[in-house]
C-alpha cells in the first residue's frame, strides 16, 4: 500500500471528529478500553528513565498504565499529557492510539476521564436553562451563538424530552466577531430561554433590547479556565467532557451513560 493510499484511507477517520467550532475535536465514542495501572519495577524503571532524560524540562511522571499493545505503556506526564513508550523507554510515541476494529480513540477516551469536571460546582445560575419533559437527564453545554455545530446540536436537543439543558454562552470572537454581542442580547431578553432556542434552532433574531448586567464574559472565562477551545462542549453530571456535535443516537447514548457519578 503506497503512502498516498494509506493517507486516503486514514483521512476520513481523522476528519470525522472535527464537528466543532474552534480547535476542540468531538468525542463521540464511549470509552471501552480500560487502562490498567502498572506497578513495581516496570513503572519505577520507566519513571526514572523518562524523568532523567527530560530533567532539564522538569518533566514528572504522574502514572504508568498498560495498553492493549504488548510492550507499549501509556505514561501520563506533567502538563496532563499522554505519551507512549516501549518497556525500556528507548522509544516514545506522541499522538492518538486508535482501536482499528472499534474505531475508538483510546487516547481521547483516557483524556476525557482525566479531565472530568465537577458538575455540581458549575455556576448554573449563569446558564440559560431549558427543561424539556420531566428534565431528569442533565447536561451543561458551552456554546457559541454563531457556531453552526452548536446550532445543529440544538436541533438534536429539540427532538428530545426528559432533559434539562444548561447553556453557558461561550462566543469565540476570533471565529465569530459578533457572537459576544448576540450572546449578551439574548441574555438580556425578557425570556432568554425562548430567545436562545428561537435563534439557535429557528434562526430568529432576538429583538434589540437595552444592555443589562450579564455573565457572558464570565462564562467565556469559565470555558477557557477548563481548557475548552471549541464549541459545543458538553459537561455531563458525572464530570465527563464531550466536545463537538453529536447526532441523535450518539447524543442519547452519551446522556444516558454519563448521568451517574463514577461511570
Amino acid at each position: 500500500m503506497t503512502k498516498n493510499l494509506i493517507w486516503k484511507t486514514l483521512a476520513p477517520l481523522m476528519l470525522l471528529p472535527l464537528m466543532a467550532c474552534g480547535q476542540t475535536p468531538a468525542s463521540n465514542s464511549s470509552a471501552t478500553t480500560k487502562a490498567v495501572p502498572v506497578e513495581g519495577d516496570v513503572a519505577k524503571s520507566l519513571t526514572q528513565k523518562l524523568e532523567k532524560a527530560y530533567e532539564k524540562q522538569q518533566l514528572k511522571v504522574i502514572s504508568v498504565q498498560g495498553t492493549p499493545i504488548k510492550g507499549i505503556y501509556e505514561v501520563l506526564v506533567s502538563g496532563n499529557q499522554i505519551v507512549y513508550v516501549d518497556s525500556d523507554a528507548n522509544y516514545m510515541l506522541v499522538g492518538d492510539l486508535l482501536n482499528i476494529n472499534s474505531r475508538e480513540n483510546i487516547t481521547e477516551a483516557r483524556m476525557a476521564d482525566l479531565n472530568r469536571i465537577d458538575f455540581a460546582a458549575l455556576p448554573l445560575d449563569k446558564a440559560i436553562k431549558e427543561v424539556r419533559g420531566n428534565g431528569k437527564r442533565q447536561v451543561a453545554v458551552f456554546s457559541d451563538p454563531d457556531c453552526p455545530y452548536c446550532k445543529r446540536l440544538e436541533v438534536e436537543f429539540a427532538q428530545m424530552t426528559d432533559i434539562t439543558i444548561y447553556n453557558f454562552m461561550m462566543p469565540i470572537p476570533s471565529l465569530h466577531p459578533r457572537a459576544q454581542n448576540k450572546a449578551e442580547q439574548i441574555w438580556c431578553q425578557p425570556d432568554r430561554t425562548t430567545a436562545w432556542t428561537a435563534w439557535m434552532r429557528e434562526g430568529k433574531n432576538p429583538p434589540p433590547v437595552a444592555a443589562c448586567a450579564n455573565p457572558v464574559a464570565e462564562t467565556m472565562a469559565l470555558g477557557q479556565q477548563h481548557g475548552f477551545n471549541g464549541t459545543p462542549t458538553m459537561v455531563m453530571p458525572n464530570g465527563k467532557v464531550i466536545s463537538g456535535y453529536l447526532r441523535q443516537p450518539e447524543l442519547t447514548q452519551a446522556l444516558d451513560e454519563n448521568q451517574t457519578a463514577g461511570k
